[in-house]
């Protein structure tokens, strides 16, 4: 899958939103630069207050902006940049890439990644392999080797189970149908971007790409991991900390809707039940570790989501959900809640062994 020649990538946008990141910007946005492969490098601004947009109109005025007025989330940022891109490009680009500021890529990245969904019409999103900025030796936690879901709608990842990394060792090189590609770092194919809406703007951030790949899934497309030919590192954690309330909130909110928005009919009543019983487990530990912020963040999410239940029900309406856990690729037909916490499996090829 070797690239050849500059303008291997000139049908693909590179779109980087930021709010108030002009640290990753510095630290990151050169390496994009040098290494895009003739694709534009467009930066999407979400009314940032530091000096991200100067900084940049001063240092590298190669790169495009797009400003907003203000700050519209990982979901509304990117759908309005998207939307713009699309109506204003003379040729509008095939192909956008969704990176994150906090991406560290490397030589030869974006071919790989781009030549896999040119190879396949049905393929409509791809990550590439997912490494830990600080410990490159260790997979990533938002994506690593590709996504997968339990039935329950329990996002995982080759390589990262919950909070247990492995160690890259070659062992997830394999180009392969995941049921999810990460956000951190998203090739998709801009037909099926605009046919399917975008991301769900309601999430704000946090599993918008796992519904975007889901929904894509039950329209008939295809979702891929490039394996060990395209790899990037990130650092994570860049926009709200690993623990935080409001991270708690949008985890547990998401994580309803993209199950009961997606879920084919006949596995949506005992998987949603089940799912609610979950998070109910999981706030009474919060209360009993004595965490009040996390569990009413638990709470919240709940209430939030039956309030607008009327909205969630439409958007499953518009999703069209029918593919079951066996007709979908990347999907894991029990539950790995179940076996990471009470069988102690720590590892994704654990669970392919039971």
């Amino acid at each position: 899958m070797a690239a050849s020649g500059t303008d291997t990538c000139a049908d693909v946008a590179i779109v980087i939103l930021n709010y108030n990141g002009e640290h990753f910007l510095r630290q990151f946005l050169p390496g994009v630069l040098a290494h895009a492969a003739g694709a534009r490098v467009i930066v999407a601004d979400n009314a940032s207050t530091d000096d991200s947009v100067p900084w940049l109109r001063h240092e590298l005025a190669q790169v495009e902006l797009l400003l907003f007025e203000e700050n519209l989330g990982f979901c509304g940022g990117y759908n309005q940049a998207l939307v713009e891109i699309r109506a204003t490009s003379p040729v509008p680009p095939r192909y956008y890439v969704l990176l994150n500021s906090d991406v560290a890529v490397q030589p030869g990245w974006l071919p790989p990644l781009r030549q896999l969904l040119a190879a396949n019409p049905r393929i409509a999103a791809a990550q590439p392999k997912l490494l830990a900025h600080a410990d490159p030796t260790l997979f990533e936690y938002a994506g690593a080797g590709g996504g997968y879901l339990d039935w329950l709608g329990y996002p995982f990842c080759r390589g990262r189970l919950f909070d247990t990394l492995e160690p890259d060792q070659g062992q997830y090189d394999d180009p392969r149908a995941v049921a999810w590609a990460s956000g951190a770092c998203l090739l998709v194919r801009a037909e099926v971007w605009h046919q399917l809406q975008g991301l769900e703007p309601a999430f704000f951030a946090h599993m918008e790409e796992i519904d975007f790949c889901w929904r894509a899934q039950n329209a008939g497309h295809e979702v891929w991991y490039a394996g060990g030919t395209s790899v990037v590192h990130h650092v994570g954690g860049g926009t709200l900390p690993k623990s935080s309330p409001r991270k708690t909130y949008l985890n547990f909110r998401n994580g309803l809707a993209l199950l009961y928005k997606n879920a084919a009919p006949g596995e949506l009543a005992p998987a949603f039940v089940l799912r609610l019983l979950l998070d109910w487990v999981a706030g009474l530990r919060f209360v009993l570790a004595r965490n009040w912020p996390e569990a009413q963040a638990v709470g919240r999410a709940h209430w939030h989501f039956f309030r607008e239940f009327g909205y969630w029900r439409q958007r499953r309406r518009l999703a069209r959900p029918h593919l079951r856990v066996r007709e979908r690729a990347g999907t894991y037909a029990s539950s790995v809640v179940w076996a990471y916490f009470v069988g102690g499996q720590k590892r994704f090829s654990e669970l392919s062994k039971n």
